[in-house]
């Protein structure tokens, strides 16, 4: 029962986040597993969640404007806009 109590407690709080920080929870949560897993040492879990939490915060990020790209103009500058 304590476990379904705490489960449900992280998925209501995922519930509230952006996209982007949906994927960062969700990175350092798999790769403080895996670096745990791996390693057998809580430094490798940390490593893991940092590394995790990186990768999980680009790819949020890249999800976040779905539908727009990154154009440059004549001048070199960069803008966004919905892709053609």
């Amino acid at each position: 029962m304590r476990k379904l109590v705490i489960a449900v407690g992280m998925i209501g709080t995922l519930a509230s986040c952006t996209q982007t920080e949906r994927a960062t929870a969700i990175g350092a949560g798999t790769g403080a597993i895996i670096g745990g897993v791996v390693s057998d040492s809580w430094g490798g879990a940390a490593i893991g969640a940092v590394a995790g939490g990186v990768m999980g915060n680009l790819i949020g990020r890249s999800r976040e404007r779905d539908g727009y790209c990154i154009y440059r103009d004549r001048y070199g500058r960069r803008y966004e806009a919905r892709c053609r």
